[in-house]
């Protein structure tokens, strides 16, 4: 038989709070990136570019606003081509990606009204060429781009404006703010044929009202948008990328992306977008000298010289984002394709070309108390917004990794987590130089020298 006392009587001995492994740091956990690299998808703050020192990048970011995202769209001399290049030869890991993350959240938050002063109504994507899947041709290219458009939601974001400023036109007393929550409820319930029924909303007008935008009127008769004259659905990003698939490989695919988009974009309020090319280089790295040129010419015709309508009127804005050395890469088929006259790669001093300069002791001083503070457990001042590091072992961070942002807070990292481990209470230059946290033990670095070696003429 169970005894009642059991629940009554208390023992002798209780839990020992233990304290967290950075606790005597005033830190959560360790703030810095154990890789290098940023990977938008994470849910990590410390590796999806969450966290973020905009004053680092403050001059190329006011450099791309006021050569490309304050120009109005409707200006023909507006640049429709440009580049960000960096400036160091050291590698990757300089910042570009996690300044592209931000920039475009900024632009898209309000789809680049508040960042243009209400020049331009453009929303911003980004093109990630893989290393897994070779982009040779401007064809696949095309592909690339066209399934960020579908992923990104943009379709279904024109869709709405569309239904939602016909509504308002045939019922002038429709006041959005009473049936929608956010953006996200306001897409799913204009994409649902029942939501009008339910709201006593005549979907065909509002489909009719549509469809006479004069900005539509040269679409295909196959066109997704016409699927909502049945009446029985509302077309979406979906239906979209269904009909791109459905398309004959080349013309027709152009067509749809560079002139068919484009009016839909327009016709619901676009007037542009910024579309940027992460790590442009994977791109020339693996095509042949012709594939080159090849690729330099279509870019061209579909960007300035063709009769698509975005080459008439400059609708996307394309900024490749380049390493040191690829200017030099693809010089030859920019200036046999004529892109080079159009839009200067090699030119210096070039308003479309945004160098990436190197961080300096004061970028790196920011950039680790900006991680620092976003795992603090109490707040700091300006006396201790570094601890436990010390300014001068910070110094030595950055020059031991060449000014590399990604490579300075690897590092950071990992002498924290030394650190740690032996419960050192302040970082400074003696540790961040040592091997294992031991004083006056340089770190070695191997070389191919250092390896074991054999001699091939010798039998075993």
């Amino acid at each position: 038989m169970e005894k009642i006392d059991r629940y009554i009587r208390k023992p002798k001995s209780s839990p020992a709070a233990s304290q967290g492994r950075f606790e005597i740091y005033n830190l959560s956990e360790n703030p810095f990136p154990s890789t290098p690299f940023v990977n938008p998808e994470s849910n990590d703050a410390r590796i999806n570019g969450a966290i973020y020192e905009p004053s680092i990048r403050e001059s190329e970011r006011k450099l791309l606003l006021q050569n490309f995202l304050q120009v109005p769209q409707n200006d023909p001399q507006h640049l429709r081509l440009g580049y960000i290049i960096d400036a160091s030869y050291i590698g990757r890991g300089n910042g570009k990606s996690a300044f592209l993350i931000n920039l475009q959240r900024e632009i898209n938050q309000d789809f680049g009204l508040s960042i243009s002063n209400d020049l331009n109504k453009c929303f911003s994507l980004t093109i990630h060429p893989e290393i897994h899947t070779k982009v040779k041709s401007f064809e696949s290219f095309v592909d690339l781009f066209v399934n960020i458009i579908f992923s990104s939601e943009i379709v279904d974001d024109a869709l709405s404006s569309l239904r939602l400023d016909a509504i308002m036109q045939i019922y002038p007393n429709f006041d959005p703010n009473t049936y929608f929550s956010g953006a996200e409820d306001l897409r799913a319930k204009l994409n649902s044929i029942n939501w009008y029924y339910e709201n006593k909303l005549d979907y065909i007008e509002i489909n009719k009202h549509i469809l006479n935008n004069k900005l539509l009127q040269e679409l295909p008769s196959d066109f997704p948008l016409y699927l909502s004259r049945m009446f029985v659905e509302v077309s979406d990003g979906n239906d979209f990328k269904e009909y791109y698939y459905s398309l004959k490989r080349g013309a027709l695919r152009y067509s749809f992306v560079f002139t068919d988009l484009v009016s839909l974009f327009l016709a619901a309020g676009f007037n542009g977008a910024y579309i940027f090319v992460d790590d442009f280089e994977r791109i020339p790295n693996f095509q042949t000298a012709r594939q080159r040129i090849d690729f330099a010419v279509e870019l061209r015709t579909c960007l300035f010289d063709g009769m698509y309508t975005n080459a008439k009127i400059g609708f996307y804005n394309f900024i490749l984002v380049l390493h040191a050395g690829v200017p030099a890469l693809v010089q030859e088929a920019w200036e046999q394709s004529g892109l080079e006259h159009r839009s200067p790669i090699a030119l210096k001093g070039a308003k479309n070309v945004i160098i990436f300069e190197k961080i300096r002791v004061n970028d790196a001083f920011s950039l680790l108390k900006k991680y620092l503070q976003q795992y603090r457990i109490h707040p700091t001042d300006s006396n201790t917004d570094l601890v436990p590091f010390e300014r001068d072992a910070i110094e030595k961070i950055a020059e031991q990794n060449e000014f590399n942002a990604s490579k300075i807070l690897k590092k950071a990292h990992e002498d924290l987590d030394r650190a740690a481990n032996s419960q050192i209470r302040s970082l400074d230059v003696q540790f961040v130089q040592s091997n294992d946290g031991v004083a006056g033990e340089p770190k070695k670095i191997l070389g191919i020298h250092d390896a074991l070696t054999k001699n091939l003429n010798e039998e075993d």
